[in-house]
């Protein structure tokens, strides 16, 4: 059979991209890291690939804000070619840096529309925040991505502007309506969470979004940080061995086959 094939797409400050490869790969897939430069060259080259990974880090240094310059460029310039990829049906993560750069070039909450129409700002708590949080899963996303899994989980945050914002209060209307909200942050027992557990204030305790069909997510917590039961501080995850994150990647790896 022959193998998934992801690309990692990376760029200056891009950070967590040897640790998502490696969370495709475990899943059986081949993940190659591309820089953007080689992408803008040869276009065409991202249909040769099932899944689309924009990782963490800190593009261009977040220099503007978290995600702006990248942002930018892939909407100037490979545009066309990451809407039809999306519009395609594949699977599309990007996390953290990622989903920053999905919100602020517009790929989501819709690449139908494909404008900006929600941002991730500065935490309340004006600092980088930085530790395990639970996220609960909404029943009725429609998210490829988070398939069997509880529906509580416990992730690994770090970021500075992890706060979600829509353009207007219609838009959380539309998003629960269309059954875009993903995740959202919780108390171990499910209650709305407060700070540190709430790391950024989102609106309506937003972690990540989905497009209405499902096939790209966008999500602040980080999944590749917890592949391995071992990386949790109380070895939580669901056998001795994997955690939690591994089943996101898993559930891509398997849509596609």
């Amino acid at each position: 059979m022959k193998k998934v094939k992801v690309l990692i797409l990376r760029t200056a400050g891009t950070n967590c991209d040897y640790e998502t490869q490696m969370a495709f790969e475990l899943c059986g897939a081949f993940a190659e890291r591309v820089h953007i430069d080689i992408l803008i060259e040869k276009k065409n080259k991202i249909f040769k690939y099932d899944i689309l990974a924009f990782p963490g880090g800190f593009s261009y240094g977040d220099d503007i804000a978290s995600g702006k310059i990248l942002s930018n460029e892939i909407k100037n310039k490979l545009g066309d070619i990451v809407k039809k990829f999306a519009m395609s049906g594949r699977p599309i993560i990007g996390i953290c840096n990622g989903f920053q750069v999905f919100v602020k070039m517009g790929l989501l909450p819709d690449p139908n529309v494909f404008e900006q129409v929600s941002s991730l700002y500065y935490n309340d708590s004006g600092r980088f925040e930085c530790r395990w949080v639970y996220v609960k899963i909404e029943k009725k996303t429609r998210s490829i991505w988070v398939k069997n899994l509880p529906e509580i989980i416990s992730l690994p945050v770090a970021h500075g502007e992890g706060k979600f914002i829509p353009k207007n209060k219609n838009l959380l209307k539309v998003l629960s309506k269309n059954n875009q909200i993903v995740l959202k942050y919780s108390s171990k027992d499910g209650n709305i969470p407060k700070y540190p557990l709430d790391p950024n204030g989102s609106s309506e305790q937003i972690a990540a979004i989905s497009n209405p069909e499902g096939n790209i997510l966008g999500l602040m917590p980080h999944p590749e940080r917890y592949i391995f039961a071992l990386q949790h501080p109380n070895r939580e995850g669901f056998d001795s061995k994997y955690g939690w994150g591994k089943i996101i990647f898993q559930n891509a790896v398997d849509f596609v086959k």
